[in-house]
């Protein structure tokens, strides 16, 4: 009989963490707990991710070993005439808020989810891929309760599913969405996973399914044979940022997250917190003028050096950092379709997952049930503004899986969605366990708040005093939100604490679930 591992994993939704949950039952590590949950998060959080998105995982091994697997989406390597891409906007009403998106086959970049995941297991997995992957093809087949989140999601989307049969089949079968504890199936998909449990996922970037995706792409897509069949994971040494005796592992350039989550924890450093009560004023204010200054940083020294090779030295060079500190002592004195996946176990492996398939570009691959990113459609991810993207070159993210470390140990391991609330959501949360020493429910469940581009965004909290008598950055508009929100994203966390129990949390914010075995 095989020995249970005792692991924790915490991800968006039951049936994600269940299939992390049967790993370790049948002896499996951390690695093959955080694969088999974004397997099955390709069927169960089908509007938030998918086998064709772009994500990271952040590993670290009982040998004390990081690295960053880099399987986010790639531009594709050649253009065509803008009259002859099918790329064309889309309203998505956020409740009361209306945001645009792209999308179309000319929104789709190279996807590189499951060569990701396959490297992963390749490199770090104990199980048998075809294991693994065994809870997804049962999700798929045999269908799964729509919970009161994927509601949400799926209306949020709408626009998006309505827009081709395929997913109009999978979603809304009487023409109408799926309620609340009906039904969802993705039989078509659940095949394609028995293919690749049986043949490996080589068919998804050079078979029949490669050749499917480049004939559609003639009417109007940018990808091409080459794209698919050259596409590659890149293995990256973390980005390293030692804070308040900790070490923190983050995703490195040329993704933004966790440089940028680094250089707020480096200004929030120089403080001590411990003379701010936790959700006062002064400590909101604080938090409000560490945002605005990574944010203003972040367009000066990052945006535009992002792809050169010193650019982390450059961004963390104690001249920026000192500019900036002295600024923060003399103030003192959207959606995101993205989800995350965090596991560890008792031997000291550590995985953090971040995927992401945009919106989605409503095109699905036909005999797949396998939705297509709009990666080239999100305004986030395109600073240069759309079909303006240079070609063959990874796109930057806001992800930022975390891993940290006390004493060369992984002890708490988190993530986000959130699309650029990432950042501040991660920032927050470390914030929370690490100066006020917050169990990890307590510092996922606290009030956020969001500064952007004078925009001051503020969960209900209990101690804060009316918003008009926060001394904020200039010109800053406050938003107060009646309910905490989606909004500031969906940090899921595991923890191995000091007397050698587990903890995993899962943010109610996405209906996130933690299961320890």
């Amino acid at each position: 009989m095989t020995q249970k591992t005792h692991g924790a994993i915490a991800a968006g939704h039951p049936k994600t963490a269940e299939a992390g949950q049967i790993m370790f039952d049948h002896g499996g590590n951390a690695f093959d707990a955080a694969i088999a949950a974004m397997l099955a998060s390709f069927v169960v959080e089908y509007t938030l991710t998918s086998a064709a998105g772009g994500g990271f995982l952040l590993a670290y091994t009982k040998e004390h070993k990081s690295v960053l697997f880099d399987f986010f989406s790639q531009t594709p390597k050649q253009k065509k005439p803008i009259d002859e891409v099918d790329f064309y906007p889309v309203n998505i009403n956020f409740g009361g808020a209306i945001q645009e998106f792209h999308i179309g086959l000319g929104s789709i970049a190279v996807p590189g989810s499951l060569m990701g995941l396959f490297e992963v297991h390749q490199q770090l997995g104990k199980l048998p891929f075809s294991v693994i992957i065994e809870p997804a093809i049962h999700y798929a087949r045999n269908g799964y309760k729509v919970t009161p989140y994927n509601r949400v999601t799926f209306e949020i989307l709408e626009p998006i599913l309505r827009a081709s049969s395929e997913s109009k089949a999978i979603f809304l079968p009487r023409n109408e969405l799926l309620n609340v504890g009906e039904i969802a199936y993705n039989k078509d998909f659940a095949n394609v996973l028995e293919e690749f449990a049986n043949k490996g996922i080589q068919e998804f970037y050079q078979g029949d399914i490669a050749q499917q995706i480049v004939k559609d792409m003639k009417q109007g897509g940018y990808l091409k044979k080459e794209d698919l069949s050259q596409y590659s994971v890149l293995k990256r040494k973390p980005l390293k940022v030692n804070y308040r005796n900790y070490q923190l592992l983050m995703n490195p350039p040329p993704s933004s997250g966790g440089i940028l989550i680094g250089y707020a924890l480096k200004l929030l450093e120089t403080i001590d917190l411990k003379i701010f009560d936790f959700g006062s004023s002064k400590h909101i204010q604080l938090l409000s003028h560490v945002m605005e200054l990574t944010n203003d940083a972040r367009k000066i020294n990052y945006d535009n050096y992002i792809y050169e090779n010193n650019i982390r030295d450059k961004f963390l060079n104690k001249n920026n950092l000192f500019n900036c500190q002295k600024k923060l002592q003399e103030n003192i004195n959207k959606w995101g379709s993205t989800t995350h996946i965090s596991a560890i176990d008792e031997q000291g492996n550590a995985a953090s997952v971040t995927n992401s398939n945009g919106e989605g570009s409503s095109y699905i691959i036909p005999n797949t049930g396998i939705m297509l990113n709009n990666m080239l459609g999100e305004a986030d991810l395109n600073p240069l503004g759309f079909h303006n993207w240079p070609c063959d070159r990874r796109i930057s993210s806001m992800m930022s899986p975390t891993i940290i470390l006390k004493e060369g140990k992984p002890e708490i391991v988190l993530g986000s969605g959130g699309s650029n609330r990432i950042r501040t959501a991660i920032l927050q949360v470390i914030s929370n366990l690490l100066d006020y020493n917050f169990s990890l429910e307590e510092a996922i469940n606290q009030p956020r708040v969001h500064w952007e581009n004078k925009i001051f965004n503020l969960e209900p909290r209990e101690k804060l005093e009316e918003s008009e008598t926060l001394q904020l950055p200039p010109e800053t508009e406050v938003i107060s939100w009646e309910e905490l929100s989606m909004f500031f994203g969906g940090v899921h966390g595991v923890r191995f604490r000091e007397d050698q129990s587990l903890e995993g949390f899962g943010d109610p914010r996405r209906a996130g679930v933690g299961i320890v075995c």
